[in-house]
């Protein structure tokens, strides 16, 4: 990213504050930059300097499409050697007059004695940059003289009108406003250069340039934006604004109160009769349950009314009318504005607004990442109409409408909020399993219980390696994965419940998750909640029974609930902390995959595409008799191995001949998918996906991972399976 232009005194300091120059010199440099400025202005291209036309303008909604220019953003190196690039062969042919008071103004404070100045640049330093700091050293305060005459200039009587921007586009107005200031501090710069005849540098187009970059930045920063920009600006920002929109942060709350509005916050007289929201002039004000905090706000814009009303998520829910102004509301606080990507994100334009307002956790005073409050704020243009409240559930809402709270009911989730603020927070798996002690968990999972490593160890290495730490609870079992997921394999659920229950959550840092229950070595559900359809077991019906888990909200914590529920026993803060405090887990050999048969429609087509190693061809294998397929597994397998170079290794080897894992493949296999501990993974898999007792699902899935484990050459290798196949 280029570095940011250097403005001010030297070192940086002063840079809001404009030097005052004397007035005879301002007075008599008036004709002469009323002569030169329409050389200058005619060759600064209008792109670059709208930028510096943007300098003080307001923000522009954020938009990731179209960002609006920020406020004060800087301006680099790059601008300033585009510039130089536009005006380096002008310059030297400007006509301007210096006059006398001001070469002998500037001569006398020129230093006289004599000296050595270095002359280097840094390495990858604009010459403009170069340019000035060296002039720096050489007249230090020249570059104060300039920023001064410029701003002096520019609120002269006779140059001032020339400055103003004429009514146009948004971009024509700020390159017209940047432009103009940028040619006037160009020949004020080139005027005071030529009086001072600075040693080494001189009039020279880099110092110029830099020097007048540096003056109407300074200059810019202090101005007023012209008269015709307001307008401008509006103009572009309803002609850049796209729907939908969403942005989300936390707005500064206090009072109970947060807003969206145009303007300053309003004042707040009374409670909303609808317990939730009132309209003000301009917007909304939202009564919060916290008094003062932070809370999470999600808005969105949309073009129409919503087709659903979104009520499971949300304990109170009130859709109400305002008038926007000019638009472009945005949240904020009493006394402080939310992020800026929640501020002027309504329509900016004047009409009608629908807005609905979502409130839950009003009741808890929480952080609304812990299941406290939160809120979200849906607006669409609609003629106005009367309120409606679609939902009004939490005890606050009844108080502000006079009405007799609901009594409390706690939530059972409330429970396991804590595991949000510890390592598991991000992603883990839980597991709890009853009828079998620690070994056997241990074993179920593929780790061996004789060979413990220190929790501390494993924590450092990082990686994706697998490992688990389980701890005796009374009748139960607990296994924790820190970021890991074997609990969430069926082959090891099934192994685990054996002698008894064996229930898993798994979450990750992506929001994916899944929930599995299994009972005497069978899995009863595995889901990612909420289930796809009712689970086919009672008792995970009823463990499921109340959770709400089609609200996404704590789904987390919800699961966890529904373990413990399922094998009677579930993680607490302190078996965490007894986990810890003794330091022990065991890394996990993982299973390989489990087989599944290649599930068909009724007509007798694959339900899934995928995989398809064979592109298009792959449903032609539904054509193909038993035996073939069978074969054709194997072959790729083969294929696979021989061109690994494995083949006369005796695991391998014995494999094949008997077409299934031997126990020393089997561990080879598994070790395969391990950091640093295995290789060929892609030849094993093939050699195991062969195994499945679903001839077609054992073709497909052997020729996908054995076109992996050919890499480069794998188009040659699915020729020869078309061949082999389909005799083509």
């Amino acid at each position: 990213m280029p570095a940011e232009w250097a403005v001010g005194a030297p070192g940086g300091e002063g840079a809001d504050r404009l030097p005052e120059a004397p007035a005879a010199l301002a007075a008599a440099l008036v004709e002469p930059v009323l002569a030169a400025l329409p050389t200058v202005a005619a060759r600064i291209p209008a792109a670059p300097v709208a930028a510096l036309g943007r300098l003080v303008a307001p923000s522009g909604p954020v938009d990731r499409l179209r960002p609006a220019p920020p406020r004060g953003s800087p301006v680099d190196q790059l601008l300033a050697e585009r510039l130089l690039g536009a005006l380096e062969l002008t310059i030297p042919d400007v006509l301007i007059v210096v006059p006398e008071v001001l070469a002998r103004h500037v001569r006398a404070r020129m230093p006289q004695a004599p000296g050595t100045v270095a002359g280097l640049s840094a390495s990858g330093e604009s010459e403009t940059r170069s340019a000035v700091a060296l002039l720096d050293q050489v007249a230090p305060g020249l570059r104060e003289l300039v920023t001064g005459l410029v701003a002096a200039l520019a609120g002269h009587e006779r140059v001032s009108p020339l400055l103003e921007a004429a009514p146009g586009a948004e971009h024509e107005v700020a390159a017209a406003h940047g432009g103009v200031h940028l040619a006037l501090a160009v020949v004020t710069s080139l005027a005071v250069l030529r009086a001072a005849r600075a040693p080494i540098v001189g009039s020279d187009p880099p110092v110029v340039v830099g020097v007048a970059l540096d003056a109407a930045i300074r200059v810019l920063r202090q101005r007023p934006m012209p008269d015709a920009y307001a307008v401008a600006l509006r103009e572009r920002l309803r002609a850049d604004y796209v729907l939908p929109r969403f942005s989300a942060g936390d707005v500064p709350v206090q009072e109970h109160h947060f807003a969206l509005v145009e303007g300053d916050f309003p004042a707040v007289a009374a409670e909303p009769s609808n317990g939730l929201v009132q309209v003000v002039p301009g917007g909304i004000v939202v009564r919060t349950g916290v008094p003062s905090a932070a809370v999470p706000v999600w808005l969105r814009v949309v073009g129409e009314e919503p087709a659903v009303v979104e009520l499971d998520a949300w304990q109170e829910v009130v859709d109400v009318s305002y008038t926007a102004v000019d638009g472009a509301a945005s949240v904020l606080g009493p006394a402080a504005p939310a992020p800026a990507h929640l501020q002027g994100q309504t329509p900016p334009w004047p009409g009608s607004i629908r807005a609905r307002v979502s409130a839950r956790g009003r009741d808890e005073h929480g952080d609304g990442r812990e299941g406290g409050e939160r809120y979200e704020i849906v607006l669409w243009s609609a003629a106005p109409a009367d309120e409606v409240v679609h939902k009004a559930t939490d005890r606050l809402g009844h108080r502000l409408r006079g009405e007799p709270e609901p009594p409390v009911a706690p939530r059972p989730e409330a429970a396991y909020r804590w595991v949000r603020n510890t390592v598991l927070g991000m992603a883990a798996t839980v597991t709890v399993v009853t009828g079998s002690g620690p070994e056997r968990v241990l074993a179920a999972f593929g780790a061996d219980p004789t060979e413990p490593v220190a929790l501390t160890e494993l924590f450092e290495e990082g990686g994706s390696d697998p490992w688990v730490a389980v701890l005796p609870v009374g009748d139960a079992v607990l296994a924790v994965e820190y970021n890991g997921w074997q609990g969430a394999q069926m082959p090891v659920l099934r192994l685990a419940s054996a002698r008894g229950r064996a229930a898993s959550m798994y979450w990750n840092v992506n929001a994916l998750t899944n929930l599995s229950f299994a009972r005497g070595g069978v899995m009863l559900a595995s889901f990612e909640p909420p289930p796809p359809d009712a689970p086919g077991d009672a008792e995970v019906i009823a463990v499921l029974e109340g959770l709400e888990l089609e609200d996404y909200h704590e789904r987390v914590e919800k699961c966890l609930v529904a373990v413990e529920r399922f094998t009677g026993r579930g993680l607490r803060a302190e078996d965490l902390e007894r986990i810890e405090a003794a330091g022990v887990a065991y890394r996990i050999l993982p299973r390989l995959p489990e087989h599944h048969p290649e599930e068909r429609r009724p007509d007798g087509t694959r339900r899934w595409s995928k995989p398809d190693p064979l592109g298009p061809d792959t449903d032609a294998l539904l054509a193909l008799p038993e035996p073939a397929l069978r074969e054709l597994a194997w072959w790729a397998a083969a294929q696979a191995v021989e061109h690994s170079g494995l083949g006369s290794h005796p695991a391998v080897s014995a494999s094949l001949a008997t077409r299934t894992l031997t126990s020393d493949a089997d561990v080879l296999a598994r070790t395969s998918g391990l950091e640093g501990r295995g290789a060929h993974r892609y030849v094993w898999l093939a050699l195991h996906q062969a195994m499945n007792p679903d001839a077609l699902s054992a073709a497909i899935r052997a020729l996908d991972a054995a076109r992996y484990a050919f890499g480069p050459d794998a188009s040659a290798f699915l020729d020869q399976a078309r061949e082999r196949a389909f005799g083509r």
